[in-house]
């Protein structure tokens, strides 16, 4: 069973700030967006964000709050995947709450954890496939707190990079208030999903 994970921490500072699941996108949100295509990928989707909940209330979904006494990315993947670990997933999907065009057959098309995504030549770290095995080797690995970076974990734990060479780039994500309206553009010519 794959249980997927929205990261939903950044703090959008070069967009003025606030939560970047929840700007604005063809009529939804960001987070709308992205839950429509991962609900038919995964059996159970949380949310990692820390700060108030209620925000994310009407979504329906566990939020997750960092690891105790961590920060970043690699503290919201092992929170997630001891919550999908609890709930009987063998595979985390985890893709940042800034994508919102990710393939419809992403999980499938990942293969088998541990894998992530690569487009136009980068590796998008965080749009990876987890095992859920791994929640127990990421706890020690935080507690050693000598590098928190997801690249130095990934490839400690031997992920395989799987090449997506779709057009225009399904790893897009929006960082300025010109990836906003270029993903307004986007999500303008997209069938709805």
């Amino acid at each position: 069973m794959i249980a997927a994970l929205v990261l939903a921490g950044g703090t959008a500072s070069r967009l003025g700030g606030g939560d970047k699941p929840l700007l604005p996108l063809g009529g939804a949100t960001v987070l709308d967006v992205l839950l429509a295509t991962l609900r038919p990928q995964a059996t159970l989707i949380a949310i990692s964000a820390n700060g108030d909940p209620a925000r994310f209330a009407r979504f329906g979904l566990p939020v997750l709050r960092d690891a105790p006494g961590h920060a970043g990315p690699l503290a919201g993947v092992a929170a997630g995947l001891l919550w999908a670990a609890e709930n009987g997933a063998s595979e985390l999907l985890t893709v940042p709450g800034d994508t919102p065009f990710i393939p419809l057959d992403l999980a499938a098309r990942l293969g088998t954890a541990p894998t992530w995504a690569a487009s136009d030549g980068a590796i998008h770290q965080l749009v990876a496939l987890w095992p859920t095995t791994a929640a127990t080797r990421l706890a020690a690995w935080l507690a050693d707190a000598t590098d928190l970076r997801v690249k130095t974990f990934g490839t400690q734990l031997g992920m395989r990079t799987k090449n997506f060479a779709d057009a225009p780039d399904p790893f897009f994500n929006i960082n300025t208030q010109a990836d906003l309206a270029a993903a307004q553009t986007r999500a303008a010519t997209l069938p709805q999903r």
